[in-house]
């Protein structure tokens, strides 16, 4: 019931931040509005809350959500909407509140869901390192010509 939640504020933000940053400053229709607010929603809960935030961290995930709102925007405006200053102006400005919105939403998946911020919780796969670790070896080797 909690990820409902989250998903529901999610959606919630990107509906205010399209609004105003596609309609209040240009011309763009309700379609384009709600097409833009689902995509960025399952797009950024799948990428940056489910996989992202629990091994990178909030402040990491935040610049990826902001990268990925932006990109999501200028992709899908180069199609939709018909001008760049549009596209250019709409997708920065949103981007902008959506990332502002989702430092709220990250305290509210640490408040309800734990193990949504827990870094410690990222099941670990054979073969790999956990937290995205790099592993070093230290060995002592023999010198050949030593014996003993």
């Amino acid at each position: 019931m909690e990820q409902a939640k989250v998903i529901l504020l999610k959606f919630i933000v990107c509906l205010i931040a399209f609004s105003i940053g596609l309609d209040l400053f240009f011309d763009a229709t309700l379609t384009d509005i709600i097409s833009f607010s689902v995509t960025t929603t399952v797009a950024t809960y799948i990428l940056a809350d489910r996989i992202l935030l629990p091994r990178i961290g909030q402040g990491n995930t935040l610049m990826a959500e902001f990268l990925l709102t932006y990109t999501i925007v200028w992709l899908f405006g180069s199609i939709l909407l018909h001008g760049y200053l549009q596209i250019a102006w709409g997708s920065a400005i949103s981007a902008v509140i959506i990332t502002a919105g989702e430092v709220y939403i990250h305290k509210f998946l640490a408040k309800h869901l734990p193990s949504a911020s827990n870094r410690e919780g990222v099941p670990s796969h054979p073969g790999t390192t956990p937290k995205l670790r790099f592993v070093t070896e230290f060995a002592e080797d023999e010198d050949p010509t030593k014996r003993k």
